[in-house]
């Protein structure tokens, strides 16, 4: 990675994180719950979970061959070593010192494959080895298992309220 002025890291993060962001909506808030609630839990959740795939794979792909860390992925590796007074980023240095499981786990959770592999991978923008490919299918698993369920009761919620405000 070539060296960048701090306006110039600061534009490439504001425009990497804003991109991930409208896209992450529009893919996890609008697109996820509206194919659960047509095509319901076990199929529309498994369509959801090969379109994830593919765009993970595809985002992980596009990363590493930009060569660019447009996320704070690489940035944020450095959390992990924080030994300073703040205790919520002690806090969170311990946390992700835990291991692999509770980190792929956390940031399953919160993220998705693309960010989990990309920050839990040895190295930057160096291709996927044998432990990269499973954490990606482990947060993979694990974020679709999730984000599914959670759509699915968002869903259900919302149609029983509409059918409850209805029949009132």
């Amino acid at each position: 990675m070539l060296p960048q002025s701090g306006f110039t890291r600061v534009t490439e993060l504001v425009a990497g994180l804003s991109a991930m962001s409208l896209f992450n909506f529009a893919f996890d808030c609008l697109l996820y719950p509206a194919v659960i609630f047509w095509l319901g839990l076990l199929v529309g959740g498994l369509l959801m979970a090969v379109l994830s795939f593919f765009v993970c794979w595809l985002l992980l792909w596009f990363y590493d061959r930009s060569g660019r860390d447009w996320l704070g992925i690489e940035t944020a590796k450095q959390v992990r070593d924080y030994v300073g007074i703040s205790l919520w980023r002690r806090a969170l240095a311990w946390l992700l010192q835990r291991g692999d499981v509770v980190v792929c786990v956390t940031l399953s959770i919160r993220f998705d494959p693309f960010v989990t592999t990309a920050y839990m991978r040895h190295g930057s923008f160096n291709g996927m080895s044998r432990r990269d490919w499973r954490n990606f299918w482990l947060s993979w698993f694990i974020g679709n298992a999730w984000w599914a369920l959670f759509c699915f009761a968002g869903v259900e919620t919302v149609a029983g309220l509409w059918h409850w405000l209805r029949g009132v």
